[in-house]
C-alpha cells in the first residue's frame, strides 16, 4: 500500500486510473468489460449497415449535408418536421447505398466505367436523375449538357464549398441509379419467359372449370380431445421455423393521461370577452384586420356555397345559408365560439378556364401594358409562345392555356379570376411575375356568399393548468417509481389505465402526437418501473408503468408455444378430419349421396381457373384439385383452410380472352414486384436501423 501511496503522489490521478484499471481486469474477465463497452457504444448508434455501425455523429452529419443540398436545389430550408423527416430518409438510404447496395452490386460483377459516367452527365445518354431535375435547364425549359459542363467547370472556384457539395451529391445520385438500373436489368433478363411459357399461361387462363362440391367446415379451435400436441412437436417447430418468430423490441406498457382542458370557469371567461368584441366584429369596416387581431380563424377571400361552412360549425352554416346578410349570434360548441358576418353575395361559378402569358425582369410591367394593347382572343396563343415565360402550360395544344381553376385548385396569387369577366384580357401580378390573364369560359354560376367567421378556442387558465398537474403529481407520487404502486393507485383513484404494446418507433399514443419522450422513457427502464410525470405538447402528463420488455431478436418458445400449439392442432386435425370423411364416404360414388352421408348442401362455382386470374377468395387447395381433376370423377377428400372439400368437376370451357399481351403484362407485374423486394430482401439481415430510438 505504501508503494501505492508513492505512486499516487508523484504521478496524480492518471496513475490512479490505470492501476483501478489493472486491478479491474484482473478481477473481471476482460471480454465481459469489452462487451459491456459495446453495449453502452452501440446504444448510441443510429444503427448497422452490412455489419458497419453508423454513429449518430456520423448519421447527424450526412442529414446536415443533405440540407444544405435541399437548400441549393429547392432554394428553401428544411425547417419543417415533415422536410426533416424526409432529409433523414434519404440520408439513411444513402448511407444505405454506399454500405450495402453498391458494394452488393459490384460484387456481381457490375462496373460503370469512367467513360460512362463523362456520358452519364454531358454525353448522348445523360442520367435521366439530372435531366429530370430542372436545375440544368436553358431559358426554354429544355435540359442542356453544356449547363452542365458550366456548372463542372465553376465548382472549383467556388470558394464556398458548396459547388463542391452539389457536385458531389448528384455524381453519387447518378452513379447509383446506374449501378440500380443495370443490377435490375440483369434480374429482368434471368426472369424471361418464352414462348411455350407464354402459351401454357395463356392455357391455363383461358380453360375454366364448372365445379361442384361439398365442404366440411373445420373448427381449429381445440375441441377434438384426441389431437394431441406434444411439447417435443412443439420444440421441433420452433426449431425448424425460427424465422417466423423474429420480433422488434417492444414493451409492454399501461399508462394514465391527464389532459389540461379548459375549466367551466375558462368557458365562461372566454364567452364574456367574445361577447366585449362582438360588437366591433359586427360593425368593423376592417374584417380582416379585426381577424387578424382577435380571431382564431383569419380572414380569407372563399365564396361559399350552401353547406360548405358545417364543417367548420352547423350553427354557422345554418345562419349562412338561411340568410343573405347581417352578422349572426354567438354559437358556442364546446370549448369553441362562432359568429359569422355575411359580407358579400354574388352568382359565381365553381371553375374557370384560364389562360396567361407570364412576364419577368424590370421592364414587365411596361411590356404587359404594350401587349394589352394588341391582344386579343384570336393572337393570345401567338403572343404566349412569342413572349411567355411559362412554357410548361399549353392546355388544349394551345400556348399559354393553364386550363380549369377552383377555389381548391388555385395558383396563388390567381383568386380574382373566379370573379373575372369572360373574355377580357387583364394584368394579374403574383409572386412569379406579372401576367395577362383572361378567362375564357367558366362553369354554371351558382349562388355564393362571402363570409367572415370570428372563431375563438377556450385555452386553459394557469389555475387549470396547476390543478391537472397536480392530479398527474399525485399519481406519480403514489406509484412510487413502482410498477405495483402505480396499479395499486389505480385502482384506488378510480383512474383508468391503458394497455399498449410500443417499439421504438411510437410517437402517437391514440389521438396524442408527438410523445416520443413517453417511448424513450418506456425503453430505458426495466419492467416493474414506474414513470414521473411525462408532459407531452405542454398540454398532456403522462404517468407510465412497464409491464414486461421482449429484446430484438426472436420470440422465446415459451412465449410462442400457444402460438405453436394452434398452429399444429389446425395441421394435426386437419388431417384428421379428411381422413374421417374419407371414412365416412367410403363406397360412395356420386355426390348427391356424398353429401347426404355427412348432412351437408351441395354448392357449385363456375369458371374456376388454375392462373393469375383466379379468385382471391378460392382456395389454393381447392383450385389445384380442380385443376387436376377429370370431368365427372369424384375428387377428395381435399383439406383446405376452411374445411374438407369433395368436387366434381362437370365441365370445362376453353376461351381465346386472355391474349399474349395479357400474359407479357403479367410476367411483367412479377418483374415489377421483384424489382421492389430487391432492396428489402438485401437489408433483411444486413441493416439494423435504429433511428426510432433517435427521430
Amino acid at each position: 500500500m505504501a508503494a501505492l501511496e508513492t505512486i499516487r503522489t508523484k504521478f496524480g490521478i492518471g496513475a490512479s486510473i490505470i492501476i483501478a484499471l489493472g486491478l479491474l481486469l484482473f478481477l473481471v474477465n476482460p471480454q465481459d468489460i469489452v462487451s459491456a463497452l459495446q453495449s453502452v457504444s452501440s446504444k448510441y448508434d443510429v444503427g448497422k449497415i452490412n455489419g458497419k455501425s453508423v454513429s449518430y455523429t456520423e448519421f447527424d452529419a450526412k442529414v446536415k449535408e443533405l440540407s444544405d443540398v435541399s437548400e441549393m436545389l429547392t432554394g428553401s430550408g428544411t425547417s419543417s418536421e415533415q422536410a426533416q423527416r424526409q432529409i433523414r430518409e434519404m440520408a439513411w438510404q444513402q448511407l444505405v447505398d454506399e454500405n450495402l447496395v453498391i458494394p452488393t452490386i459490384k460484387k456481381a460483377g457490375i462496373r460503370v466505367g469512367q467513360q460512362e459516367q463523362i456520358d452519364l452527365f454531358i454525353g448522348e445518354n445523360v442520367s435521366p436523375v439530372l435531366t429530370s431535375m430542372g436545375i440544368f435547364n436553358d431559358e426554354n425549359g429544355v435540359f442542356s449538357t453544356e449547363a452542365v459542363r458550366n456548372f463542372l467547370e465553376s465548382v472549383n472556384s467556388d470558394e464556398s464549398g458548396r459547388g463542391v457539395l452539389l457536385r458531389n451529391y448528384l455524381q453519387e445520385l447518378v452513379l447509383s441509379n446506374r449501378y440500380n438500373e443495370k443490377y435490375v436489368g440483369l434480374f429482368n433478363a434471368a426472369s424471361y419467359v418464352n414462348s411455350l411459357e407464354l402459351r401454357n399461361a395463356m392455357a391455363e387462363n383461358n380453360t375454366t372449370a364448372s365445379v361442384d362440391f361439398v365442404v366440411s367446415p373445420t373448427l381449429y379451435y381445440p375441441v377434438d380431445t384426441t389431437v394431441v400436441i406434444t411439447p417435443a412437436e412443439i420444440k421441433k417447430f420452433y426449431k425448424e421455423n425460427k424465422e417466423m418468430f423474429r420480433q422488434k423490441a417492444t414493451r409492454d406498457i399501461e399508462y394514465v393521461v391527464f389532459e389540461v382542458k379548459p375549466s367551466a370557469e375558462d368557458i365562461a371567461s372566454q364567452n364574456e370577452e367574445f361577447v366585449k368584441l362582438y360588437d366591433e366584429f359586427a360593425t368593423t369596416d376592417n374584417v380582416r384586420a379585426f381577424l387578424q387581431r382577435n380571431s382564431d380563424r383569419q380572414w380569407n377571400d372563399r365564396w361559399y356555397k350552401d353547406g360548405e361552412l358545417r364543417t367548420i360549425n352547423q350553427d354557422v352554416d345554418n345562419f349562412v345559408t338561411e340568410n343573405a346578410s347581417g352578422v349572426s349570434p354567438v354559437f358556442q360548441a364546446d370549448e369553441t365560439f362562432y359568429a359569422a358576418r355575411i359580407i358579400a353575395k354574388d352568382n359565381l361559378p365553381d371553375s374557370v378556364y384560364v389562360r396567361h402569358i407570364m412576364l419577368g425582369g424590370a421592364d414587365a410591367r411596361q411590356t404587359a401594358d404594350s401587349l394589352m394593347g394588341v391582344v386579343n382572343k384570336n393572337n393570345f396563343s401567338v403572343l404566349a409562345a412569342l413572349h411567355s415565360l411559362d412554357r410548361g402550360n399549353a392546355d388544349e395544344g394551345a400556348q399559354g392555356n393553364i386550363g380549369w381553376m377552383t377555389q381548391n385548385a388555385m395558383i396563388p396569387g390567381f383568386e380574382s379570376v373566379l370573379t373575372a369577366p369572360v373574355g377580357k384580357p387583364f394584368v394579374l401580378n403574383t409572386q412569379y411575375g406579372t401576367h395577362i390573364v383572361e378567362v375564357t369560359k367558366t362553369s354554371k354560376p351558382v349562388a355564393k356568399k362571402q363570409v367572415a367567421v370570428f372563431e375563438k378556442t377556450t385555452l386553459p387558465s394557469k389555475e387549470t393548468y396547476a390543478k391537472t398537474y397536480n392530479q398527474a403529481n399525485l399519481m406519480a407520487v403514489r406509484a412510487n417509481g413502482k410498477y405495483e404502486s402505480y396499479r395499486a393507485a389505480c385502482d384506488s383513484t378510480g383512474t383508468y389505465s391503458r394497455n399498449l404494446v410500443i417499439d421504438e418507433g411510437t410517437d402517437t399514443y391514440g389521438s396524442i402526437g408527438h410523445a416520443k419522450e413517453v417511448t424513450r422513457w418506456a425503453f430505458d427502464n426495466k419492467p416493474g418501473k414506474a414513470s414521473g410525470i411525462i408532459t407531452v405538447d405542454n398540454n398532456y402528463f403522462f404517468v407510465v408503468a412497464v409491464k414486461d420488455a421482449h429484446k430484438e431478436g426472436y420470440t422465446p418458445i415459451n412465449e410462442a408455444t400457444e402460438a405453436i400449439r394452434t398452429r399444429l392442432y389446425r395441421d394435426k386435425y386437419s388431417q384428421k378430419r379428411k381422413e374421417d370423411v374419407a371414412a365416412e364416404i367410403e363406397g360412395l360414388t356420386d355426390l348427391g349421396s356424398i353429401a347426404e352421408k355427412l348432412g351437408l348442401s351441395i354448392s357449385s362455382l363456375q369458371d374456376v381457373t388454375f392462373s393469375t386470374n383466379s379468385a382471391a377468395s378460392t382456395e389454393p387447395a381447392f383450385v389445384g384439385a380442380v385443376a387436376a381433376a377429370k370431368e365427372n370423377e369424384i375428387v377428395g377428400p381435399v383439406s383446405g383452410m376452411v374445411g374438407t372439400y369433395i368436387l366434381q368437376v362437370t365441365g370445362r370451357e376453353t376461351g381465346s380472352y386472355y391474349t399474349e399481351d395479357d400474359a407479357k403484362a403479367a410476367q411483367e407485374r412479377i418483374e415489377s414486384f421483384h424489382n421492389q423486394m430487391l432492396l428489402p430482401i438485401m437489408s433483411e439481415k444486413a441493416v439494423t436501423d435504429n433511428r426510432a430510438r433517435f427521430f
